[in-house]
């Protein structure tokens, strides 16, 4: 299945809808519209395995934008639309993309991105809902979308096949790389998306509402969306996570499943009682969460909020391991990710000696969906070993029914005086104290014991950040962790620098305090 079988069954149904704006996209609309950048995509030379690159806020052309790539047979590398000039430019050059799509909202980093776009990036398209020929004399290199795919044919192109997303990985602790599955070659209307069965195993079907929080750019964001597409379903579409917004729309559209990360949990859970009262959630079936780890007490308070519809998966952007844990399952192993859904977990130690249950060390994944790197042998080497198991370098363990724990991210892990301390484990219990947003616990230098812990946080009300904080908040960590453990200073910040994935540029925070002016 793919949008263009309920184009023709059901076409006046919203494939999309924008979550602040209301706008609607569908199945007719994106049918047809998908197919027109489907044939400008031929007519410029593109064939499978060439790639589009996307860089833009989500808005109503995205789905258009990358199922025109995939019905293509192409890669399409959805981008972060928060990087920078320079990150921006390296991804777009680095995966060779053919075509790039970008938007007004982007404009100004469009026009800077032009001088650093290498030769290959033959076309430059720019959605702009006006059409103003002026506004395009000012960006160099860049021509309308409209102008571009108007006048193409609303039918398929004659050699459609599957193509695939091409992402890179967050660069939350070093610099982003491509992650590239081999395209299988086969007809883009054949049942064989990984996502679509996942979904059916969840409840997910036709006449159901799907709600996207998180930015299209990531990658379960846009490949979810993509499977409710092959579903029929109805895909509503955040422009930015609001709490109180989510809240809303979920009983404003029925929405009966949705996916978030644990930081949305976390800032639905400090509204005000009344707010989050407010609203008739009743339609929602079934809740997923991913992307990083969730405190136990958080997940205890949300199910306890919306009852046990609550499952997790663990994975990667990689994709060549997965486990997943329903609620009643997690209440029974509270903290666990899950039992194996794709490929078989091993844990081993820094010498490739698997570890017993209840040992954390490196997780490794058989039999798992192959992948490579690209342009990077080296790095794609070092992700397999001799077996062909493969990493992303997370350390956890396994309890003796099998089930999965995360202790954190092996780059993060903090080594004072010999010791290894893994700072997930404080994050956990400060994100519960009340007065605290959001918070980060990394390694800072220590002239006596290499690295001492820190803890960097963004209070919930900025007026509270000082002294009588701080030494509340290491007080409430000592309460209830091994001193080692617990952060010896606390550091305040407006706000943290968090994707809107979840993920926490650590290495951005890290950065700060071991430049060579912090250290000397």
């Amino acid at each position: 299945m793919y949008p263009g079988s309920f184009a023709h069954t059901a076409g006046d149904r919203p494939a999309v809808i924008m979550g602040s704006s209301g706008e609607v996209v569908t199945y007719r609309q994106l049918e047809e519209r998908s197919n027109r950048f489907a044939h400008y995509l031929r007519s410029q030379g593109l064939r499978q395995g060439d790639v589009v690159a996307v860089l833009m806020e989500n808005n109503a052309f995205y789905h258009e934008v990358v199922w025109g790539a995939r019905r293509s047979g192409l890669y399409f590398t959805t981008i972060n639309s928060h990087l920078t000039v320079d990150e921006a430019a390296y991804i777009i050059n680095d995966c060779g993309a053919r075509v790039l799509v970008s938007s007004t909202a982007l404009a100004e980093m469009a026009a800077q991105l032009t001088l650093q776009l290498i030769p290959g990036v033959e076309r430059r398209l720019m959605i702009a809902e006006d059409g103003d020929p002026a506004f395009f004399d000012q960006l160099d290199g860049w021509l309308p979308y409209t102008g571009a795919v108007v006048n193409r044919p609303t039918t398929p192109i004659a050699d459609e096949s599957e193509g695939d997303l091409l992402q890179y990985s967050s660069g939350t602790t070093g610099r982003p790389k491509g992650i590239k599955r081999k395209l299988s070659g086969s007809p883009i209307s054949l049942d064989t998306d990984p996502v679509v069965p996942f979904l059916r195993a969840i409840g997910f079907g036709e006449n159901d509402v799907y709600l996207s929080p998180a930015p299209l750019y990531h990658s379960a964001p846009i490949v979810w969306t993509m499977g409710v597409h092959r579903l029929g379903g109805t895909a509503v579409v955040m422009e930015r996570f609001d709490p109180a917004g989510y809240l809303a729309l979920v009983e404003r559209y029925h929405v009966t499943h949705s996916q978030l990360v644990p930081t949305m949990f976390v800032r639905m859970l400090k509204l005000p009682p009344e707010q989050r009262a407010r609203h008739d959630l009743s339609s929602l079936r079934c809740v997923i969460h991913a992307a990083a780890p969730c405190p136990v007490q958080i997940k205890h308070q949300m199910i306890e909020w919306w009852g046990p519809i609550i499952s997790e998966f663990y994975s990667s952007s990689e994709g060549s391991g997965a486990t997943f844990i329903t609620s009643p399952e997690w209440l029974a192993h509270p903290g666990s990710v899950g039992r194996t859904m794709i490929g078989k977990p091993h844990i081993l130690d820094d010498d490739g000696r698997e570890l017993s249950a209840g040992e954390p060390g490196t997780i490794w994944f058989a039999d798992g969906i192959p992948f490579e790197y690209l342009n990077d042998l080296a790095k794609t080497a070092g992700a397999r070993n001799d077996q062909g198991w493969t990493t992303v370098g997370d350390v956890g363990y396994l309890d003796d029914d099998g089930y999965l724990y995360l202790t954190d991210r092996r780059s993060f892990m903090i080594i004072s005086g010999g010791v290894n301390i893994y700072p997930q484990e404080a994050e956990n219990l400060l994100i519960t104290h009340p007065g605290v947003l959001d918070v980060a616990v990394i390694g800072v230098p220590n002239a006596d014991f290499g690295e001492e812990v820190k803890a960097v946080v963004q209070p919930l009300d900025w007026a509270d950040a000082g002294p009588a904080l701080q030494e509340e908040l290491i007080a409430f960590c000592r309460e209830h962790l091994a001193a080692y453990k617990c952060p010896r200073s606390v550091d305040f910040e407006p706000e943290l620098p968090r994707l809107d994935t979840g993920k926490l540029y650590k290495r951005i925070l890290r950065d700060r305090y071991w430049a060579p002016s912090a250290v000397d």
